[in-house]
């Protein structure tokens, strides 16, 4: 089973990494730019952009791609995990009982202890590396779905029980929207712990930024040991900007009229009516 899991993670990794890594370093520059600029603002993209320009003139362009890869891949598959079960266990009291305590034991443990079955079970590399960050970063966005759905008022799913909506189309239309920017800060939380999960990752042969700081510190060279911390919390705080800025995406200010998007509807005033309208008649 554990073999067979190899699978799926393998190949959303390769995906990734492969295009991070064979992309022109002008491309992602440019890309990461639109992105920040769409989710959140233009300070954001261009402070983002300064990053990674930092990142590349110090000489660890490749490894913040590597790190980057294995983060995308461990939050997509937390995500995919967590928030199926944390809809669970806030629909399902005695779930929620058996849950609760697993989460908790596993915020307790200290991530190097993660190590030590999936090297048995799995083996050691980049596969092994993003599992076991997969299981260390699962339960905030667990617990935050949880949380999220079970704070929609009663009153909300009471008045569309009346009218007729269906355990799915509540919570699809109503509890899942309404818990949205708590379930965006839990695949923040969720985000943040997979990259400090990278170091300790790096000792089963993840590589990446994790692996330049492992190296400085076996090597007792504090200088490559900080140029991957560096690496580190650089890349961390472009990441948490521009997850917290997707969370807070709403109606009044629709995505689809920000940043560059809305740049070139601002230039065609028929279509940026059109998506007020639809949005306001959502």
């Amino acid at each position: 089973m554990f073999q067979a899991a190899r699978v799926p993670v393998a190949a959303i990794l390769n995906l990734t990494e492969g295009w991070l890594i064979g992309a022109s370093p002008l491309v992602i520059l440019a890309l990461v730019f639109l992105l920040s600029w769409q989710f959140a603002n233009i300070r954001v993209a261009i402070g983002a952009i300064a990053g990674l320009f930092f990142l590349g003139l110090i000489g660890i362009w490749d490894q913040t791609m590597i790190t980057l890869s294995l983060v995308i891949t461990a939050v997509f598959f937390s995500t995919a995990v967590g928030i199926p079960i944390g809809i669970w266990s806030s629909r399902n009291r005695r779930v929620a009982s058996v849950i609760r305590p697993i989460l908790d034991i596993m915020q307790t443990l200290p991530g190097f202890v993660y190590l030590v079955p999936i090297v048995m079970l799995v083996g050691i590399g980049k596969v092994p590396g993003v599992m076991v960050t997969v299981v260390f970063a699962l339960p905030p966005v667990v617990r935050l779905t949880d949380l999220g759905i079970r704070q929609v008022p009663n009153s909300t799913i009471e008045a569309a029980s009346a009218f007729g909506s269906s355990p799915w189309q509540i919570l699809t239309k109503i509890q899942l929207p309404l818990a949205l920017p708590t379930v965006l800060m839990g695949i923040n939380q969720t985000l943040m712990m997979a990259l400090s999960m990278v170091v300790i990752a790096s000792m089963i042969g993840v590589g990446g930024l994790g692996n330049v700081v492992l190296q400085g510190i076996g090597r007792l060279d504090m200088g490559l040991a900080t140029v991957g911390g560096v690496g580190i919390v650089v890349l961390a705080m472009i990441l948490d900007r521009i997850t917290q800025a997707i969370g807070r995406v709403g109606k009044q200010d629709p995505l689809l009229l920000r940043g560059p998007i809305g740049l070139l509807f601002r230039i065609a005033p028929n279509v940026q009516h059109h998506i007020k309208h639809k949005t306001t008649a959502g």
